[in-house]
């Protein structure tokens, strides 16, 4: 009876072995236009490896890959640093790395995060099980912040020809977010500040729609404008609940567009006015009478009188007669 038990469970047993040594399709974390993240399985035992792929990234960008607990919301400290791996992209921005799968010191639920070295920041993840290793769920901010900033913030954008010439520059603030609290958040509000020099930032609120899950992450990406004019260095500071989540410095260059009008503007004026303040001196200055002229010597000759004298004119008659002898 036995040994038939035994023989009904091997084809099911060498079938769950197969599934398990057979790759799974990767997955995705994030959309298709952004760095993704897949791996090889969901569930991993402690002292196996996972392989882990990704694509989107910058090309032959450096990155890090590591485990975290409590899906980093707590940052670096989370993750299990020692048994992280490095590895580069492509020319396609792809890759494939093989990772220890190691525990992290704190409990699940894990990630396996990705982050560029150098370069833009940008950052994605995908979820891991670790066989084993303890769940507990995602601590509350102790300061009453539900949201907190996982990875360096960026803004993306350019300038375009019209700042050159004193356009307002415009970027969009990107950073990723993570909600250590049990309950999802809603359409966050967050405070945008510009700050410039010394002085003080300039807030201003901003609504964020979209859901950030319990234990979960979101990428924000919110709109961010100087005035019209603006250079020099800036502070671009990201607000929420009364804590600061991320600054950013933002070196805007001169818009020398302008400079460029402003001389050709003191160079046209003045040019335009002296043209016409000759012609009216030239149409408003006497005529004086025809200057003398000049020999080759370069001496001035007073033009003298015709004295030859003329004959007079006949007037022609319609015969010429001969004279009477």
């Amino acid at each position: 009876m036995c040994a038939a038990s035994a023989l009904l469970a091997l084809p099911a047993t060498s079938t769950t072995a197969a599934a398990e040594d057979r790759p799974a399709a990767p997955r995705t974390s994030v959309a298709d236009d952004h760095p993704s993240v897949g791996l090889s399985g969901k569930e991993a035992a402690k002292g196996g490896t996972v392989t882990v792929t990704g694509r989107g990234w910058r090309p032959r960008a450096l990155l890090t890959v590591l485990i975290c607990g409590q899906n980093m919301a707590g940052g670096t400290d989370t993750c299990a640093n020692g048994a992280g791996r490095a590895v580069t992209t492509g020319g396609d921005g792809s890759f494939r790395r093989s990772l220890p799968v190691a525990e992290p010191p704190r409990p699940c639920p894990c990630v396996v995060h990705v982050a560029t070295v150098t370069g833009p920041a940008a950052s994605a993840a995908t979820a891991l099980r670790i066989t084993g290793h303890p769940v507990a769920p995602v601590p509350r901010e102790p300061d009453g912040a539900p949201l907190t900033a996982l990875a360096p913030p960026r803004l993306e954008g350019s300038s375009g020809l019209l700042t050159w010439f004193g356009a307002p520059p415009r970027r969009r603030l990107v950073v990723t977010v993570g909600n250590r609290t049990p309950d999802p958040v809603r359409n966050p509000v967050f405070e945008v500040g510009v700050a410039h020099g010394v002085y003080a930032p300039a807030w201003e609120e901003q609504q964020w729609r979209g859901t950030v899950p319990a234990g979960g992450r979101a990428r924000i990406s919110l709109p961010v404008e100087l005035a019209a004019g603006a250079h020099g260095d800036y502070y671009v500071s990201l607000k929420h609940a009364g804590k600061i989540l991320a600054e950013q410095p933002w070196g805007v260059g001169r818009p020398w567009g302008v400079t460029l009008f402003r001389l050709l503007l003191c160079l046209v004026v003045p040019a335009a006015v002296f043209r016409i303040g000759m012609a009216a001196v030239d149409r408003l200055r006497p005529r004086d009478a025809a200057p003398p002229a000049r020999t080759r010597g370069g001496r001035s000759r007073t033009p003298q009188p015709d004295r030859t004298p003329r004959r007079p004119r006949t007037r022609p008659s319609g015969r010429h007669r001969s004279p009477r002898t």
